[in-house]
C-alpha cells in the first residue's frame, strides 16, 4: 500500500498568514443523483457507493487506481483448495466513536446482509460463501453462514467452492461492517447522522434529501494522518445545464456524469478537466418478461432489432458511448470476445424489415399498435435516448408512453419489483469478470434481475461455472450462458459505457479507472 504524503503537504500550504490555523479543505462533489439509502447492506447504485466508500471500509478496499489493497484486514491467506480465507485485522482499525473494529462486527454485518428480512439487493453477490443462499432464502439460520470470528482480530470466511473474484467482492460497499450497537438500538434509523457510527476515512455529518450529503474527516481512521480533505459535500446533480454552469464558476470540484450534448464545448473550453475514459459497463433496457407481450421472444427481438445503436452513440451521446451488441461488454480480462447479438452486422434497413415482420406475426402493426410504457429517470441524455428509440419503434406499430421519475424512485421501482413494461437500466462492473454481468439475470437474484427472466438451463450453467476449477472450462461455460441470454434477450443491450467526469484542475489525486471508483481519501485540493 502506497502511503500518500503529498496531500498532507498540500494541506499545510493552506496555513493562514498568521501561521496559527489550517484552512478547512472542502471538496464539493457533484454526485449525479440523490441516494435512496445510506445503509451499506441495502445499497444498489454507484451514486450511493461513492458516499459509502468514503464512510466505511471493508476487509479490503480500493486505491486511487481502483486496485484492491488492504482495508481493515492488513493481510490474509487462502487455503490450498481456495475455499477458506483467514483475515488478520490491523490493530488500529477503529470506529468513528473510537471503539475497535472487531471480527465480530463483520460476522454481525454479513449475517445482516444475508438475512432475508434485510432484503439486500446485492445479497446474491455473496452466495459463494458457504450456506449464504440457504440463509438468504430463510432455509437456514444466519448462524450457519460460513463466516466466523476466530478472535477479535481474526476472521474466517469459508466458501462453497473456489471463487476467483471473491476478494474483489469484499471491496463492495455491501461488504463493509456496520456498528452492531447502533443497529441494535436504532434499527433502520442507524443511518441518520446522529446515530451512524462508521469506520472509514469520513463520518456522516448531515443528510438533506435532494439537497446534499455532508461527511467530515474521521479522526479515528487508521490512516487519518494521510487524509487531506476535511469535508466532502455530495450534491444530487441531475440537472446537467446547472451542473456545467456550477462547475465552470468553481462551485463544484468534480461531477459524476456530464451534459454530453455539450461535449464539443467542454472539450474546447474545459480541456483536460473533461475526462473521458473506458469503463466496463452496459446501458440497457429491461423488459418485463413476466408480462405479455414481453414474454414473447418475437416482440423482444423486434424491439431490439429496430434500434440504431450507432445513431444513439454518435448523435445522442456525442461519441461518449459505444454501440452495444452484447450484455457482457468487451474488455474483460481472460474472457475474450463476448457473444454478440446475431444481427449485429446486418444493415439497418434489413433489420427494420425483419422487426416489422416479427411484430406482425405477434399481432402488432401501425393499425394495431402495441402500447408501451417506457420508464426512465430525469437525466437529459436518458430522455433523448428514450425519445429517439420511441421514434425508431414507430414503424413497428409501437406507441410509447413515457414514465419519468427521479433516480432514486426509478431504481426503487425496479428493486421492489413494481409493475413496469420497459425500463432504462445500467450496470457498471464491480469487478472485471463476466460473472458480474451475467449474474444479474439469474432467477435467484430477484432484486437485480429487473427483467424477471427465468431459464433453468442458464441458471444451471451459472452454477456449473461457479464450481469450475479450470479457468478455460469456466470461460467456455460463461460464454454458453451468455449465448442463451443473447438469444432470449430479456434485456436489450444498447450502449457500452465510457466514464465521463468533470474534474477541476485544482482537485489532485484523481485517477481515471475502468471501475470509475474514486475515494475522497486519496485526493486533495489546491486553491
Amino acid at each position: 500500500m502506497k502511503r500518500l504524503r503529498i496531500p498532507v503537504a498540500a494541506a499545510l500550504l493552506a496555513l493562514t498568514l498568521a501561521g496559527t490555523a489550517v484552512a478547512e479543505m472542502v471538496y464539493h462533489r457533484g454526485n449525479g443523483g440523490d441516494p435512496e439509502t445510506l445503509d451499506p447492506q441495502k445499497t444498489a447504485t454507484l451514486i450511493e457507493g461513492y458516499i459509502l466508500h468514503d464512510l466505511y471500509e471493508g476487509l479490503v478496499t480500493h486505491n486511487a487506481a481502483a486496485e484492491i489493497i488492504p482495508g481493515v484486514a492488513k493481510s490474509w491467506e487462502i487455503s490450498g483448495n481456495g475455499t477458506v480465507y483467514i483475515f488478520h485485522f490491523r490493530n488500529n482499525a477503529r470506529w468513528s466513536n473510537g471503539k475497535p473494529v472487531t471480527a465480530g462486527d463483520f460476522t454481525f454485518s454479513f449475517h445482516r446482509l444475508l438475512a432475508p428480512q434485510t432484503a439486500a439487493v446485492y445479497a446474491s453477490l455473496y452466495y459463494p460463501i458457504r450456506n449464504a443462499k440457504a440463509v438468504n432464502s430463510g432455509a437456514l439460520d444466519p448462524s450457519k453462514l460460513g463466516v466466523r470470528a476466530i478472535d477479535d482480530k481474526t476472521l474466517e470466511i469459508t466458501l462453497e467452492a473456489p471463487t476467483p473474484y471473491f476478494i474483489e467482492v469484499l471491496a463492495q460497499p455491501t461488504a463493509v461492517p456496520v456498528y452492531p450497537p447502533s443497529v441494535k438500538k436504532h434499527g433502520d434509523e442507524f443511518v441518520k447522522p446522529d446515530h451512524m457510527v462508521s469506520n472509514g476515512a469520513y463520518k456522516l455529518e448531515r443528510a438533506l434529501p435532494n439537497t446534499q450529503v455532508t461527511i467530515v474527516k474521521n479522526p479515528y481512521f487508521h490512516d487519518a494522518e494521510n487524509v487531506a480533505i476535511d469535508k466532502v459535500i455530495f450534491y444530487p446533480t441531475d440537472d446537467y445545464a446547472a451542473v456545467l454552469r456550477r462547475f465552470s464558476v468553481g462551485e463544484l470540484d468534480s461531477q459524476y456524469n456530464a451534459p454530453l450534448e455539450q461535449a464539443q464545448w467542454m472539450r474546447k473550453h474545459l480541456g483536460r478537466q473533461f475526462h473521458v475514459s473506458p469503463q466496463l459497463g452496459i446501458y440497457y433496457y429491461a423488459l418485463n418478461t413476466e408480462k405479455p407481450p414481453f414474454d414473447d421472444r418475437r416482440v423482444r427481438r423486434a424491439l431490439s432489432m429496430a434500434i440504431d445503436r450507432k445513431f444513439l452513440a454518435e448523435k445522442i451521446w456525442n461519441g461518449a458511448m459505444l454501440p452495444g451488441y452484447s450484455f457482457v461488454p468487451p474488455g474483460i480480462p481472460n474472457y475474450g470476445e463476448p457473444v454478440m447479438l446475431d444481427f449485429k452486422d446486418q444493415l439497418m434497413f434489413d433489420r427494420e424489415d425483419e422487426a416489422v415482420e416479427l411484430m406482425r406475426k405477434a399481432g402488432y402493426s401501425p393499425k394495431h399498435p402495441l402500447k408501451v410504457r417506457l420508464s426512465y429517470y430525469t437525466d437529459d441524455n436518458d430522455e433523448k435516448t428514450a425519445l429517439a428509440i420511441a421514434d425508431m419503434w414507430k414503424p413497428l406499430g409501437v406507441d410509447v408512453e413515457f414514465v419519468k421519475t427521479d433516480h432514486a424512485a426509478h431504481y426503487a421501482m425496479l428493486h421492489k419489483r413494481s409493475d413496469f413494461d420497459i425500463a432504462r437500466a445500467g450496470w457498471l462492473a464491480d469487478y472485471p469478470d463476466a460473472q458480474n454481468f451475467l449474474f444479474l439475470l439469474q432467477s435467484d437474484n430477484p432484486h437485480q434481475n429487473y427483467a424477471r427472466y427465468r431459464n433453468a438451463q442458464f441458471d444451471a450453467l451459472m452454477a456449473e461455472a461457479a464450481k469450475s476449477l479450470d479457468a478455460n472450462r469456466r470461460k467456455a461455460i460463461l460464454h454458453e450462458a451468455q449465448a442463451r441470454i443473447e438469444h432470449d434477450e430479456p434485456n436489450i443491450p444498447l450502449l457500452y459505457y465510457d466514464c465521463f467526469n468533470l474534474v477541476s484542475d485544482r482537485l489532485k489525486g484523481w485517477e481515471d479507472n475502468s471501475l470509475n471508483i474514486h475515494l475522497s481519501r486519496w485526493m486533495w485540493i489546491e486553491r
